[in-house]
C-alpha cells in the first residue's frame, strides 16, 4: 500500500482506508463505520449532521458562528454557541471507537483529521485525478444517483448551504470526468471511455452534453423521433414510421452528423419524458420531430427542429406533396433540416439525397407495413405477416433492393426468435433475399452482414467474416452492421477487437438493450465483471432478458442473487417465452419450475445442481425436434458441459444458436472447461471456426493448440 492509502494492484487501484481511519458514507444517507468496519451510530441527530457537513472536506475546518447558523437557526448567539459546545463533546465519545483523535477542535473552527476520516467522495476524486478510471466506475456504480448528505434537514438555512455544496462538488466531479473522458479518448481506450461515460450519465442524465464535445468525430449527434400520425386511415402509422426511417438513413449521409439509431428513436414512441430528457438518453445536441397527414394520394408533413438542451423549437416548417413525389418530398425535408441544423450550428452541410427506392406506390406501401410489423418483432403470427407483405412489395417490384433486405431481415428474425421448425430453410431464404438485394444494390451494406449470418450456418466463418468486414465498410454509420461485425468477431472469441464496434454501435444506439447484451458478454470474456453486470442490468432497465447478467453475478460469488436474476429472464421477453420448435407450451407452474432448476444448475454453483440440469439437456437433446436449439447450447455453455456443446453445435449452427458462441470464451469457471477440453481445438476445426483464427487472429484467452488435425473433414459429424 502507498503513502497515501490507496492499494495499487495489477496496474489498478482499489482505494482503501488506512487501517486506522473511519469511513463515512457521503452519497444517501450518512453513514459512518469504524476502522473495523463496524458501524458507528450517532445518537444526538445535530452530531450527526455536524459530523456529516465536516466529512464533505476534511481538513479545511468551518467557522463556529457558521456551524451554529445552520444546525441552530433561530437560536441566541450564546445558546447556540453552548448547544455546538455540548454536540461536540457527546461527538467525541461517539468517535472513540476510532481509537485515534478525529475532530480539530480550536475557540473559532471546528473541523476534522482527513487522515482519520475516509469518505467514498474523497475516493472519488483521488481515483479520477490519479487515473485509476475502474475504480471511479466502481464508485460511481455504487453511488447511482444518490445525493449528497441525503434527508439532513434543519431548516432553510441548511437547505439552502446544501444545496450549493452539491452543485459545487458537482461541478468539481464533473470538470475531472470531463478530463478523465478526454485522457481515455487521447489514449484511444474508447471501451473504458464509454463505460465511465455510461456510469456517469447514470448519475447525471445530462452530463453527456459535455463529453460530446469533447470527441474525436467532431459531429453533431442528433435524433429523429417518431412522427405523429395525424388523420383516421389504418395507414397512418406504418407510413409515418417509414418516412421516419428514410429520413434517418438520408440524414446519416451527412459527413459532420451522427444520427441516432432506429431502435433507440423508436423507444421513445409514446413516452411521457420530456424532450429535453429523451436528448439526455440519446446523448443527442438536437432532436426532430413532426407529424404526418397522409388523405388519399396528398401527404402533409410538419417538421420542427428542438433544442435538446431546452427543448425548444428553433426552426419548424410544412412540406405538402404526393406519393407520387413521395422522394422528392422526403429530399426536400432533409435537405430543410441539413440547412437549419447547419445555421443553428454554424456549419456547412452537404444537401443530402433520398434514394428513389421504388416506382411502385402500392410496392412501397407493402413495403412500409411490412417493415413496421418486423420491427414489433414479438407478437402470435406479426413476423409471417410481415414476410406476406414484404413478399408482396418484391413480387410488384422485383428491383426494389430495400424491401429484399427487409425481406431478408424478416427471415432471419423468423430464424432466430420464433419456434421455427425448419431454421435452416428459413436462413437460406434470408440469404436469398440479401443476395437479390446485392445484386440490385451492392452499396447496402446491411444485406451483405444478413448474407454473413447464413454462412455461419454453412461452417463458413470466414466467409461470414469477410461479409461483415465488407458490410461495414460500406455502411459505417450503420449501428445495425457494426453491431453484426462486433457479434460475429465475439463469437469467435476476437473479444477485444468486437467490443470497438460493439460499442460504436452503442453510441450510435444507445436505448437497444440487444446492444448492451453483447457488451455484457464481451466485459464477461475479457474478465470486467462489474462492466459485464452493468451492461446486464442496463439491458434489463430497457426491457430485455438478460442472462449474462446471471451469469456475471454468479462469477461475482453472489449465487443467490444470481439465481434470481436468471429466473426473473423469463418475466422480461416482452412477457412471451416461445417453447423449443415441436414441444408443447408449458403451465406457468412447470414454467416456474422449469426455470428455477435451471437458475440453480446454472448459478448456483453447486456441482450437484449443474449435473441435475445437465441431464435435463442430455434429454432435451434426445427429444426435441432441434438438438442444436439455444435451449439446450446456451446453459451447456453457462455450465460448462463440453460434450453437449461439441455434440450440439457440431450437428447444426443456426442464427438461432451463434449468439450462444460468445460465451465460449468467457474466463470464469465453469465456462472456461469447455476451451480445457481436449476436444476443443478439433471441434473449432470442425465447424470452421480455426479457418477463421488463421485469416483473422488467434483468439484473446486461448492457448497455441498441440492437437489440431491436418483434415477436420475426416472427424465424425453428427446428422439426424
Amino acid at each position: 500500500m502507498s503513502a497515501d492509502g490507496e492499494h495499487h494492484i495489477d496496474g489498478e487501484i482499489a482505494i482503501a482506508p488506512r487501517p486506522d481511519a473511519a469511513r463515512a458514507s457521503l452519497f444517501g444517507e450518512f453513514e459512518l463505520t469504524g476502522p473495523t468496519g463496524i458501524p458507528i451510530m450517532l445518537a444526538n441527530r445535530r452530531a450527526r449532521a455536524l459530523l456529516a457537513i465536516l466529512s464533505l472536506e476534511p481538513d479545511r475546518p468551518m467557522a463556529r458562528e457558521k456551524v451554529t447558523k445552520l444546525l441552530w437557526p433561530g437560536r441566541f448567539e450564546a445558546q447556540a454557541r453552548a448547544s455546538l459546545r455540548q454536540c461536540l463533546l457527546e461527538l467525541g465519545k461517539s468517535l472513540e471507537p476510532i481509537g485515534c483523535p478525529v475532530l480539530i477542535i480550536t475557540r473559532e473552527r471546528v473541523g476534522l483529521l482527513a487522515a482519520t476520516m475516509q469518505t467514498d467522495l474523497g475516493d472519488l476524486e483521488r481515483a479520477l485525478a490519479s487515473g485509476h478510471y475502474e475504480a471511479a466506475i466502481k464508485i460511481l456504480s455504487t453511488i447511482g444517483s444518490k445525493p449528497l448528505l441525503d434527508q439532513l434537514s434543519f431548516g432553510d438555512a441548511l437547505g439552502e448551504w446544501l444545496v450549493e455544496r452539491r452543485d459545487q462538488i458537482a461541478r468539481r466531479i464533473q470538470a475531472s470526468v470531463k478530463h478523465a473522458l478526454a485522457e481515455l479518448d487521447k489514449d484511444g481506450d474508447q471501451k473504458m471511455r464509454s463505460r465511465l461515460l455510461d456510469v456517469w450519465t447514470a448519475r447525471d442524465p445530462s452530463a453527456w452534453r459535455i463529453a460530446v464535445a469533447d470527441t474525436v468525430s467532431g459531429k453533431t449527434r442528433i435524433g429523429v423521433l417518431p412522427f405523429q400520425a395525424l388523420g383516421s386511415l389504418e395507414s397512418a402509422d406504418y407510413f409515418a414510421d417509414g418516412i421516419v426511417d428514410e429520413l434517418i438513413t438520408t440524414l446519416g449521409q451527412i459527413p459532420q452528423l451522427l444520427v441516432t439509431g432506429r431502435t433507440s428513436s423508436f423507444h421513445f414512441r409514446n413516452t411521457d419524458l420530456p424532450l429535453t430528457g429523451i436528448a439526455d438518453a440519446l446523448r443527442v445536441s438536437h432532436l426532430i420531430e413532426g407529424s404526418i397527414q397522409r388523405q388519399g394520394d396528398t401527404v402533409r408533413i410538419n417538421v420542427r427542429l428542438i433544442d435538446g438542451a431546452t427543448g425548444f423549437e428553433s426552426w419548424a416548417h410544412r412540406y405538402d406533396g404526393t406519393i407520387d413525389n413521395i422522394f422528392l418530398l422526403q429530399e426536400s425535408v432533409a435537405q430543410a433540416v441539413a440547412h437549419a441544423l447547419g445555421s443553428a450550428l454554424n456549419l456547412e452541410m452537404h444537401a443530402p439525397l433520398v434514394r428513389d427506392l421504388t416506382q411502385s406506390k402500392a410496392a412501397y406501401d407493402l413495403y412500409l407495413q411490412g417493415r413496421a410489423l418486423s420491427a414489433r418483432l414479438f407478437g402470435d403470427g406479426v413476423l409471417e405477416i410481415a414476410i406476406k407483405l414484404l413478399e408482396d412489395a418484391v413480387s410488384l417490384d422485383p428491383q426494389f433492393a430495400e424491401a429484399w433486405v427487409a425481406l431478408a431481415e424478416a427471415h432471419q428474425l423468423v430464424a432466430v426468435y420464433t419456434p421455427c421448425t425448419d431454421r435452416s430453410a428459413a436462413s437460406a431464404r434470408m440469404a436469398e433475399c440479401a443476395r437479390n438485394a446485392i445484386a440490385i444494390a451492392p452499396d447496402l451494406g446491411y444485406a451483405h452482414s444478413l448474407l454473413g449470418v447464413h454462412r455461419w450456418t454453412k461452417n463458413d466463418i470466414v466467409g461470414a467474416l469477410d461479409l461483415a468486414y465488407k458490410g461495414y465498410h460500406l455502411e459505417p454509420n450503420n449501428p445495425a452492421v457494426a453491431m453484426r461485425l462486433g457479434s460475429f468477431l465475439l463469437y469467435c472469441g476476437r473479444t477485444a477487437e468486437a467490443m470497438k464496434y460493439i460499442e460504436a454501435a452503442i453510441d450510435q444506439d444507445p436505448v437497444d438493450g440487444r446492444k448492451f447484451n453483447l457488451r455484457s458478454v464481451g466485459n464477461l470474456n475479457l474478465g470486467n465483471i462489474d462492466a459485464a453486470r452493468e451492461a446486464g442490468q442496463r439491458m434489463v432497465d430497457l426491457g430485455f432478458p438478460a442472462m449474462w447478467l446471471a451469469v456475471a453475478t454468479a462469477a461475482a460469488g453472489e449465487h443467490e442473487l444470481a439465481m434470481t436474476q436468471y429466473q426473473q429472464t423469463r418475466l422480461l421477453l416482452n412477457k412471451v417465452i416461445f417453447p423449443p420448435a415441436g414441444s408443447e407450451p408449458m403451465s406457468p407452474d412447470v414454467m416456474d419450475a422449469y426455470w428455477q432448476f435451471a437458475a440453480k444448475g446454472v448459478c448456483s454453483g453447486k456441482e450437484d445442481d449443474r449435473a441435475a440440469y445437465c441431464q435435463l439437456l442430455d434429454m432435451l437433446h434426445a427429444t426435441l425436434l432441434d438438438p442444436a436449439d439455444a435451449t439446450i447450447v446456451l446453459p451447456a455453455i453457462f455450465m460448462g458441459y463440453a460434450d453437449m456443446v461439441f455434440k450440439a453445435v457440431s450437428h447444426h449452427i443456426t442464427p438461432a444458436n451463434t449468439l450462444c458462441l460468445s460465451s465460449l470464451w468467457a474466463d470464469v469457471e465453469p465456462i472456461r472447461r469447455i476451451r480445457q477440453h481436449p476436444e476443443f481445438i478439433p471441434f473449432a476445426q470442425r465447424i470452421g471456426m480455426t479457418a477463421a483464427w488463421d485469416k483473422y487472429g488467434w483468439p484473446d484467452l486461448l492457448p497455441l493448440p498441440n492437437n489440431r488435425l491436418d483434415n477436420p473433414a475426416t472427424l465424425p459429424v453428427e446428422t439426424n
